[in-house]
């Protein structure tokens, strides 16, 4: 069952979670950009899964539906995304992969986007139009714990524990934490900065 964002029920422990982190690019590099997903329990570690996604395209929302199907990753009960943009501007439609798979997806963010300066961004590649439709259909970002988030299938209580039972160093959750570590240091052959 798929909550809408401001469903009330009780509220589910969404601790077996993906994280998905795209890995370091620069502009005018390779179309291609690789999208790594950490699976964790909790905060251990269980699964690393790998694919890649194009630069400024519009595959990340099939590609991640993919990796989590295909894997088989049944005992996944949620995603979280560092944002909602990959690969420059592969946006996420957030409603559809948590429709695709059943199950909640929860971007996370340190800091209130500067919508503004996305949108403006986003007019320099093909298909701006719908880029920006997907990121105004995702949700104004809301405060959650110490970060802010945008939701799909899931209540702010829900996020509120799935940040809890998913975090432990810092206030990003270790899914996209790690993910990110991975992704840039199989890239670059170094991770460095921080999510």
């Amino acid at each position: 069952m798929t909550l809408n964002p401001g469903h009330k029920r009780w509220a589910r422990r969404l601790s077996n979670v993906i994280g998905f982190d795209d890995a370091p690019h620069v502009r005018g590099s390779a179309s291609q950009v690789g999208l790594i997903g950490c699976v964790c329990s909790g905060t251990r570690l269980d699964i690393v899964v790998r694919d890649v996604i194009q630069k400024d395209g519009t595959d990340v929302t099939a590609t991640m539906t993919r990796l989590v199907q295909d894997k088989n990753l049944t005992h996944v009960r949620a995603v979280l995304l560092q944002g909602i943009t990959f690969g420059g501007f592969n946006v996420v439609d957030i409603q559809t992969l948590s429709k695709n798979l059943d199950m909640p997806v929860l971007v996370v963010a340190r800091k209130n986007p500067r919508l503004h300066l996305i949108f403006e961004a986003v007019k320099r590649v093909d298909g701006w139009q719908a880029k920006r439709e997907l990121m105004e259909k995702a949700g104004p970002p809301e405060k959650c714990r110490d970060v802010w988030v945008q939701r799909a299938g899931l209540s702010l209580t829900e996020a509120e524990g799935m940040l809890e039972r998913t975090t432990q160093h810092g206030i990003i959750p270790e899914p996209l934490r790690l993910a990110h570590i991975i992704a840039g240091g199989t890239t670059t052959g170094k991770s460095r900065g921080r999510t």
